[in-house]
């Protein structure tokens, strides 16, 4: 009798092992097919326009999938950060709020370490001597990257190759708001515009470094609406230049024959 009753416990045990075993798996399984463990970000509970200040009662909580929450999304750990600051761009009751909506600066200037954003830092590069376009952007703009490189052997070609894609501007020489400069407030000429502050995360921050060893950088200006990526851009070289030249010419060749409505006979001399 006592051997049976041993083994009724044991059974009971393992039985009861198996089932918890069995509702933590099933438990596990449902959460990776809805989308992971949740998330909670912060959404607006009414439609906001661009210029109006983020409160308090304008935002709530949401809990959304791991695998469905945007890298732009702003979490509800960061609220105490965007609170206080404008919208950038109009924002519909019930979407959930992005960095991408913000000003990234109230009127008054703000250090530039409370702009950086959590996992980001903030690298400055320096435009060249000629280069008048960061005269031109603005704190909380987004730009794309493009590195032209030095040659690696003496006999080689110039490299262009788009570094980085839709990145948040931090600061332009010392303004860090988003309010545009009075008349005269800033010059292209100004040393202290010549310098551009961009928010990176440390990989992007490498190759940023490494770019600027071997070459120099340039930024091209996006539409504030404009967030798309493309994807499998090649790298250019010098000849590609060569090559499109004449491309253009071999066309204009072309469109002028269709204009006279007969050949072009070319005649050497």
């Amino acid at each position: 009798m006592q051997a049976n009753r041993i083994a009724l416990l044991v059974a009971s045990v393992v039985a009861a092992v198996g089932a918890l075993l069995l509702v933590l798996y099933l438990r596990r399984f449902e959460e990776e097919a809805s989308g992971g463990a949740p998330v909670k970000v912060l959404m607006a509970v009414k439609a906001l326009e661009p210029g109006q200040l983020l409160t308090e009662d304008s935002v709530a909580v949401r809990a959304i999938p791991v695998a469905y929450v945007e890298s732009r999304a702003v979490r509800e750990s960061d609220r105490a950060k965007v609170v206080g600051l404008r919208i950038a761009t109009p924002v519909q009751a019930n979407q959930s709020l992005f960095w991408t909506d913000l000003a990234i600066a109230t009127d008054d200037r703000r250090d530039l370490s409370s702009l950086v954003q959590p996992g980001m830092r903030a690298v400055t590069i320096r435009a060249a001597n000629d280069d008048k376009s960061f005269a031109l952007i603005r704190p909380g703009d987004r730009v794309d990257v493009v590195a032209t490189l030095a040659p690696v052997t003496p006999n080689g070609e110039k490299t262009s190759v788009v570094l980085l894609q839709n990145v948040l501007v931090l600061a332009v020489g010392l303004e860090t708001g988003t309010e545009v400069p009075t008349a005269g407030a800033r010059t292209a000429g100004d040393s202290r515009q010549q310098v551009m502050s961009l928010s990176l995360n440390l990989q992007e921050a490498q190759l940023v470094s490494l770019a600027l060893d071997r070459g120099r950088l340039t930024v091209a200006l996006r539409n504030p609406g404009d967030l798309r990526v493309t994807e499998g851009m090649n790298d250019l070289t010098s000849s590609a230049l060569v090559e499109s030249t004449s491309r253009k010419a071999i066309q204009g060749i072309r469109q002028s024959a269709a204009a006279a409505d007969g050949p072009i006979r070319l005649e050497a001399r």
